[in-house]
């Protein structure tokens, strides 16, 4: 629907088209084997390990969900939303008006070594998608590499 903003004409449909942004980190090489990564990450307050360092807040809600904020950010909440042992689980928004999954792909490359690939996914206004691009790319990128230190 066009609106009149300041003598132009605006049309806000453009902002409310919905974007699939998919993100992935670097792949985190861990020398631990593909079980013992899944298990770390299975346990939803180890994540507070991998946090950057510019976290403000960290809360597990429950043994499936945990909130954290970023300084200059909004609290997010994530719960588990698929597991499939040994090699994935994926976290998705918990409540919120915006539709995203942190996918987490474990693979064996022997037996006490594994390859961590962080991967996001969403659907984001352009306005949106614009705006959190690389702050979510570095966010993912930054739990990648804190993972090899953390487990």
């Amino acid at each position: 629907m066009p609106i009149l903003a300041n003598g132009t004409l605006i049309d806000i449909s453009i902002l409310k088209t919905q974007i699939i942004m998919n993100l992935e980190s670097p792949k985190a090489t861990v020398n631990k084997s593909q079980q013992e990564v899944f298990d770390f990450l299975s346990d939803v307050k180890n994540f507070e390990s991998l946090m950057p360092e510019n976290i403000s807040k960290f809360e597990v809600l429950s043994e499936d969900k945990f909130l954290f904020a970023l300084k200059g950010m909004p609290e997010i909440v994530l719960k588990k939303k698929e597991v499939d042992e040994p090699c994935k689980i994926v976290l998705g928004a918990a409540g919120g008006s915006l539709d995203f999954a942190l996918h987490v792909n474990i693979e064996e490359v022997s037996d006490d070594q594994s390859e961590v690939l962080l991967s996001f996914s969403g659907k984001f206004n352009a306005m949106m998608a614009m705006m959190i691009k690389n702050p979510i790319k570095n966010f993912i990128q930054t739990l990648s590499e804190n993972l090899p230190e953390a487990i």
